[in-house]
């Protein structure tokens, strides 16, 4: 058991490109994060919490060597450095979208490279070197890896032949005349644990909490509850057309006759379903917004 003084979780937050949209997920989560320009250690309104930012890149093997008890950073790194951690629970989120981001090889429009096979004795430049060597280990090609501090996007066709670079739109690429050949891997952000951290019964539950929050928040985005009266002889032409999660949430009301209606919608539905409803004898209709969504 842990003791009983020194119950806090330590835990590391991305920092960089996913850390707004990190904060704004822990925040639906229900954990509000402030946090100065000029420090990395962000304050909480949870006692049992201490957080630090990290780039994503370094917190896998802080995570390993207990540095911190959980963390978010990408599979990408994981598999990157080989750190030996708990995966916790996927969350599928990034700083543009919430989808997974694609790590591509891209050379530029004019290159003559079709595939991996025409990297042969080529130069790639890149932030994953070991993905990348391990690719071309799978595909029996010999290349010249070498890291890039960033900027990545420009080096070819100058400094390097081809790329190995992360994308979530390919919007980048094309701005600066590149294609993709092939998509190498594809990755999304994961909560993370230090295996004695994870055998440790209060630090597992605390963890555990804190992955069922943050997996309810992802799964309500876009999502919104809707509710509103109806005559009880209109109902049946409108329930059908109501998405939710199984069914409508049906009430009788004390004025007999009429119910209440709730369902949880995706919000792009919205703007159809409600002149539906009005039309069809629909009162007093409202809208609210959904921070967590717990199957």
């Amino acid at each position: 058991m842990s003791d009983s003084t020194n119950k806090v979780l330590k835990i590391g937050l991305p920092k960089g490109s996913l850390q707004d949209s990190t904060l704004e997920l822990f925040a639906k989560a229900g954990f509000h994060f402030s946090v100065s320009s000029r420090s990395y250690f962000p304050s909480i309104d949870d006692d049992e919490i201490q957080a630090i930012l990290i780039r994503a890149q370094e917190m896998a093997k802080y995570i390993e060597s207990g540095a911190f008890d959980v963390g978010l950073t990408g599979k990408d790194w994981i598999i990157e450095t080989g750190a030996k951690v708990v995966e916790v629970a996927d969350l599928i989120y990034s700083k543009a979208s919430m989808r997974p981001v694609r790590w591509v090889l891209a050379v530029p429009e004019k290159s003559d490279i079709q595939s991996v096979k025409d990297l042969e004795g080529k130069h790639i430049a890149t932030e994953v070197v070991n993905i990348t060597k391990n690719y071309l280990q799978k595909n029996n090609v010999s290349a010249e890896v070498e890291f890039s501090w960033g900027a990545t996007e420009v080096k070819p066709p100058d400094l390097a032949d081809a790329i190995v670079e992360v994308t979530e739109t390919g919007n980048s690429l094309r701005a600066n005349k590149l294609r993709i050949v092939e998509t190498i891997l594809e990755s999304n952000t994961k909560l993370i644990a230090n295996e004695a951290a994870w055998n440790d019964p209060w630090k597992r539950e605390k963890i555990e909490n804190l992955a069922m929050l943050l997996e309810g928040a992802i799964v309500a985005t876009g999502k919104v509850g809707l509710k509103f009266n109806i005559k009880e002889e209109n109902l049946k032409s409108i329930v059908d057309k109501i998405p939710s999660l199984r069914n409508p949430t049906i009430a009788h009301l004390v004025e007999t006759g009429w119910v209440a209606v709730e369902s949880i919608v995706d919000e792009k539905q919205v703007r159809r379903l409600i002149p539906d409803l009005k039309r069809a004898g629909a009162e007093g209709i409202f809208e609210y917004e959904i921070n967590k969504l717990i199957y």
